[in-house]
């Protein structure tokens, strides 16, 4: 029996981008060479991703615009869920808004109730080039919605309103890693 190699294995950790930086804040561009770089990318997303103790990370989140993201996560029946997503379409997002808790790995530290679907689909390929349609439900739908979010230029706090954003905000403004600006080594 042949074990498939561990995602990230190979990869090599990169400094996450963190809110302000201009990569997080501009749609990113298609991928177009399905080559070894772009597998050396999701590698090192999987290994960024892991090493930030994540559950999904977008490509300009390490600084990278392109529309490529990476997920290990658990549904709401803590079924795991494992993958890439290159040039991704939420094709999907319906069902029941539910506000729950979200976070970001280029927003340590910090989590606001913030309203998503509790179901989506997300249509696109794997590295290889290779058609992939990803159905996600509960927390993994949450996590499909926030990723492509990420390449279109969004992070959570954008969709925020009132209070929920005021405060979100007055606590990015207290945070070290938002004072001392740029990125931040992992």
């Amino acid at each position: 029996m042949r074990h498939r190699p561990i995602p990230g294995a190979h990869g090599r950790v990169r400094p996450l981008s963190l809110l302000g930086d201009p990569v997080l804040h501009g749609p990113c561009a298609d991928v177009t060479d399905f080559g070894p770089e772009l597998s050396a990318l999701v590698e090192d997303l999987f290994a960024t991703m892991y090493a930030a103790q994540g559950v999904g990370l977008a490509a300009n989140q390490i600084g990278v615009p392109l529309r490529v993201f990476v997920y290990d996560c658990p549904d709401d029946e803590d079924v795991r869920h494992l993958g890439h997503v290159v040039n991704p379409r939420l094709v999907a997002a319906d069902g029941v808004v539910i506000r729950g808790p979200e976070g970001c790995l280029s927003l340590p530290g910090l989590e606001a109730g913030t309203e998503r679907y509790d179901h989506a689909v997300v249509e696109g390929f794997t590295a290889a080039g290779e058609p992939v349609t990803v159905h996600g439900t509960g927390f993994f739908a949450r996590c499909l919605q926030h990723e492509c979010d990420h390449l279109a230029g969004t992070v959570y706090a954008d969709r925020l309103t009132g209070l929920r954003h005021r405060r979100l905000r007055r606590r990015i403004d207290r945070a070290a890693w938002h004072r001392a600006g740029g990125r931040a080594g992992t």
